[in-house]
């Protein structure tokens, strides 16, 4: 992450605690849709968990998908097609609803 921070979080902890999401969650109002692997090593399945319970519980539409023995990209082929399937449903139903 040494690029986007300019500093490892050994060095610089700060610039990556201003930068967690969880500091911006009561300003989200936008419907979302979380698909992870639970072997996902980029984007942990437990940050997706957590982010999915904080706007949950701030009433934002929010669905989670866990998909198991997947990492950051989905190499099942049954996987992937569910994901891109979700994606447009989810699309098509909050831009339907979009003023």
């Amino acid at each position: 992450m040494i690029p986007f921070f300019g500093a490892s979080v050994y060095d610089d902890p700060a610039v990556y605690a201003k930068s967690d999401p969880m500091h911006f969650v009561k300003a989200v109002k936008t419907p979302t849709l979380i698909l992870v692997g639970d072997r996902d090593g980029e984007v942990p399945m437990e940050q997706s968990v957590e982010w999915w319970h904080a706007l949950t519980t701030l009433h934002v539409p929010t669905k989670l998908v866990v998909y198991p023995n997947e990492g950051h990209l989905f190499v099942k082929a049954a996987d992937a097609r569910d994901y891109w399937l979700r994606t447009l449903d989810w699309f098509e139903e909050w831009f339907a609803k979009a003023p």
